[in-house]
């Protein structure tokens, strides 16, 4: 079924629903409307080739797909070298990859105040098959991309395959695991956070950004397009659909809501956020029910694979308290069970929480950002935990496990990202009582660049195995996971190349675990 618009968190204020009152709104009304009352250019002059950040797609359904795509022909120049005016850009999309059977065509407007992107939502598709779709614009054609349909709603597909990445800074490692990516034989394509990284140049890296730290509308689009002109990446986006969310990196290390922990004022933090928020919805394949208006915008949102796997796909930074304690590791208090503390938000909770109890699907997957498990994270007796992850909102915590066992959720999977490193962790319903129920399953996939070449600690990771025995996997090496998902089975593949600072690093499978429909336990394989 289609994205449904929910309203947002009762946490955010009034004072927001004015922000940036007229232009935002009208430009989030507009942007993907066929009509404009500014003037189209129908035969623009480039200076250059303008589809210079490739093409993509996501959020599929069984009977469409958004595609996606940004005229840039200087992308690293504020503007992108686009000038003023809207752009008239027209479409296709086809049954065949040579684009002989072209099924729909039509004509987009890459409007100016929304740096001339493009995003085309196809309907009236076939369920569950592949489709190729291109762009031309000024004699201009831009790169092919493929792209899938879901299968029908109330059909029980034979298989799933995806793989899901997250965290991929530019500066620090090249996008080796994205070229390995974008030949495995996956359906889609799951990204869970840190697209870009909002900090100033670093000249002493790997490869730089441009530009100082991400404040303002033009750095952050500078930003996309200095990721987005990555060949490996772009290989990876059109290859198949992409679901998208974000983590904190999108704006700024580690925000909630509209604080930050170096002090910023919220108001000016919103400016910032709205400025973040236009340009990762500029540069992402999302649909219209996902347009930004200042620094609100909707993510949270479901997509079905059928009755085999539901997406439950969440915002953990929007709507989040700050954390109470801080950053860092932080032994456990009663702090962190106050019931005001989340990472929801009360809104997107229950609206998680009535999707897994209506859900049909046979895997319900919690596509999210930060590790839900509590792993202590000091070794002997020291007891500590993250403070930026569900363990430093602890009460919630609970209550999303709690929800998972009292109304028995058919096969909760959760999908993190954020921090840099391979796990496999099953998910018990008490972690002071080790050896308690499992109820539901937790892959946390490493980084595609971010924190360099990482790799294994000479003996590996006893310590972390030894204090978590939850914990089932754990590997500081960069790449991404691929998911195999049957009716009966989840497969999970940890790949992982050895080095991103070099080019050319050959992927290695390092573990994989299967787990049974109906048994959340992690068994290697």
């Amino acid at each position: 079924m289609p994205p449904s618009l929910y309203p947002l968190s009762g946490s955010h204020h009034l004072d927001r629903r004015s922000f940036l009152t007229g232009s935002a709104s009208f430009a989030a009304a507009a942007l993907l409307s066929s009509c404009t009352h500014s003037r189209v250019t129908t035969h623009p002059k480039f200076s250059a080739y303008p589809f210079s950040l490739g093409v993509a797609s996501g959020d599929p359904l069984a009977d469409g797909v958004v595609l996606w795509t940004r005229l840039a022909p200087r992308p690293l120049e504020p503007g992108g070298g686009m000038g003023i005016e809207n752009v008239a850009v027209s479409w296709q999309i086809a049954e065949d990859e040579g684009m002989s059977r072209v099924v729909q065509s039509g004509t987009a407007t890459a409007r100016a105040d929304w740096s001339h992107s493009v995003h085309v939502e196809v309907d009236g598709l076939q369920a569950d098959r592949w489709y190729w779709y291109q762009f031309r614009t000024g004699g201009e054609v831009s790169q092919l991309g493929r792209t899938r349909t879901m299968p029908a709603d109330n059909s029980l597909p034979d298989r799933l395959r995806f793989a899901m990445a997250s965290c991929q800074h530019y500066e620090t490692g090249l996008y080796t695991a994205y070229d390995h990516m974008a030949r495995e034989d996956i359906d889609l394509v799951v990204h869970l956070g840190d697209y870009i990284y909002e900090g100033a140049a670093n000249p002493d890296r790997l490869r730089a950004h441009v530009g100082g730290e991400c404040r303002a509308i033009d750095d952050y689009r500078i930003r996309y397009a200095r990721y987005k002109t990555d060949p490996h990446l772009q290989a990876a986006h059109a290859m198949a659909p992409w679901i998208v969310t974000w983590d904190d990196h999108e704006v700024a290390n580690n925000y909630a809501d509209e604080y930050l922990k170096n002090g910023t004022p919220p108001d000016a933090f919103r400016h910032r956020r709205a400025a973040g928020y236009q340009a990762y919805f500029e540069h992402m394949p999302l649909r219209r029910s996902s347009l930004p208006n200042g620094p609100d915008m909707l993510l949270y949102r479901d997509l079905s694979y059928g009755r085999l796997a539901q997406f439950h796909v969440l915002d953990t930074r929007q709507y989040r308290t700050p954390q109470q304690l801080g950053d860092g590791n932080k032994p456990p208090t009663p702090i962190l069970l106050d019931p005001n503390g989340t990472l929801l938000g009360d809104r997107q909770r229950q609206w998680l929480f009535d999707g897994l109890e209506q859900s049909p699907a046979g895997w319900n997957i919690l596509t999210q950002q930060v590790m839900m498990a509590r792993v202590d994270r000091s070794p002997g007796p020291k007891v500590t935990h993250s403070m930026d992850q569900w363990p430093g909102y602890e009460f919630e915590r609970r209550r999303v496990l709690k929800h998972f066992h009292d109304q028995q959720i058919k096969n909760p999977v959760v999908l993190t990202g954020d921090i840099h490193k391979h796990w496999a962790n099953e998910l018990i319903a008490d972690f002071d009582q080790l050896d308690s129920k499992v109820v539901g399953t937790e892959f946390v996939g490493t980084s595609i660049s971010s924190s360099g070449d990482g790799g294994e600690k000479p003996g590996g990771h006893a310590e972390i195995l030894a204090e978590n025995p939850f914990v089932k996997f754990f590997n500081g090496e960069r790449g991404y996971v691929c998911h195999d998902i049957t009716p009966k089975t989840w497969r999970a593949d940890y790949r992982t190349v050895p080095y991103v600072t070099r080019p050319d690093a050959p992927l290695n499978n390092r573990a994989s675990f299967v787990v049974e429909s109906g048994r959340p336990t992690l068994n290697r394989v």
